[in-house]
């Protein structure tokens, strides 16, 4: 192996360590967009190959975009406090059915919204409601962040990391039900056991006395977001980026409600994680790096040897290393090359959306949920989300490989 691609897969392997430990606590995309830098300005990668590389990220970055905005507009005119309280008062009193509320309603957003989405919309939303009912958060958040791996293959627009598989073309919408329908239903239903068994709830709820009544600012930013879901179906259908529409849709709600209520937008724009955008960037830059070594050539060589349930297991582990979205890109790169059967790609992806809640970085949408924890105070120890991720996604993973290979 030439002594320069020993040098990048260390840079990529160093950045990749600190985008998962933290040293010093210092935000994930210092050190993803660090290790990028380094690359480029040791002459590893070419500058042109990196800017095309965060070039190529343009659809994702305007889905995040899109996607916070909304979250933050929810959060400071009261939609999370409405759904708080709509939850609870469903609940009744009972932890079992709280759970199994917010459970299903984090399946809902996956499927229509993105597992992203639920990451940055419902996380907050959870926060709240377990904050009204007084009881320990940690079930409910666990809740949150694996149902948005669990249910990201059940459509095609529920994760943007089948995009970035499939190179841009996902299948239609019918053959796509008819690979994954079953695998996703065992992956939902699984996972729901999974946790319940490997997270006790503790104390039932408390009731809701009196319950928050949803404003004119919250009825526009409810409106948009469930007009974000449509837009995002129909775009979708036509096989068009989810990115632009998604973006659009948060603007315009921004601004309708900025304008009605005269607020400044300072605070919501402050509130956006910026630092997301940098860390995607740095990850696509990175793969690049990879790729520049002949990784993909090889990888296309093997890929045939391979049985498409023991692909997909290994490139669920794997995403848990690099992240599941630079290990799509990779995986795009390596289909492109190789062509594999249709078992293979649907095994393939199956790995990239459930393989990554074993591990804290696994998916974009598991960090995005860890930097909303972070901002309302609340901290999730990585080692007790590998405890659970390991009781959770390999019987999740099992079933939904075998269903899609019989």
């Amino acid at each position: 192996m030439p002594a320069s691609y020993l040098l990048t897969w260390t840079i990529v392997a160093l950045a990749t360590a600190g985008v998962i430990l933290r040293p010093r606590g210092w935000p994930e995309a210092v050190w993803a967009v660090g290790g990028a830098l380094l690359l480029v300005l040791s002459g590893l990668l070419p500058g042109e190959s990196a800017l095309q590389a965060v070039g190529r990220g343009w659809d994702v970055y305007l889905f995040l975009i899109g996607m916070m905005l909304l979250s933050e507009l929810g959060r400071q005119f009261g939609v999370f406090d409405w759904l708080a309280d709509w939850t609870l008062s469903r609940a009744r009193g009972s932890a079992s059915r709280l759970f199994l509320d917010l459970y299903l309603l984090g399946t809902v957003v996956t499927i229509f919204l993105s597992n992203d989405a639920t990451a940055v919309v419902l996380t907050p939303a959870v926060l709240t409601v377990t904050r009204k009912a007084r009881v320990h958060p940690l079930p409910y958040l666990f809740a949150c962040a694996m149902i948005a791996n669990a249910a990201s293959f059940v459509l095609p627009i529920s994760n943007p990391a089948n995009l970035v598989l499939y190179g841009g073309h996902t299948p239609a919408l019918l053959p796509w039900l008819k690979s994954f329908a079953l695998p996703s239903l065992a992956s939902i239903v699984t996972t729901y056991l999974c946790l319940r068994r490997a997270l006790p709830l503790g104390d039932p709820p408390a009731q809701v006395e009196q319950r928050t009544h949803l404003r004119g600012a919250g009825r526009l930013t409810l409106a948009g977001i469930v007009l974000t879901a449509v837009a995002l179906l129909v775009v979708s259908a036509l096989d068009l980026p989810l990115g632009p529409p998604t973006c659009l849709a948060a603007l315009s709600t921004a601004a309708l409600v900025l304008i009605t209520t005269r607020t400044s937008p300072l605070p919501i724009l402050q509130g956006v994680a910026w630092t997301a955008l940098l860390l995607v960037a740095g990850l696509f830059v990175l793969v690049e790096g990879l790729s520049h070594t002949g990784v993909v050539a090889q990888m296309a060589q093997a890929l045939p040897h391979w049985s498409p349930p023991l692909a997909g297991a290994v490139l669920a582990v794997a995403c848990n290393l690099m992240n599941n979205l630079p290990a799509g890109l990779l995986t795009s790169s390596v289909l492109a090359a190789a062509h594999p059967s249709q078992a293979m790609v649907d095994s393939l992806l199956i790995g990239v959306d459930l393989g990554p809640n074993l591990a804290v970085t696994g998916s974009l949408a598991t960090i995005l949920w860890l930097s909303a924890l972070r901002r309302e105070g609340e901290h999730v120890d990585s080692g007790k989300f590998l405890q659970v991720g390991a009781q959770v996604m390999f019987p999740a993973l099992f079933l939904a490989l075998l269903l899609r290979w019989l």
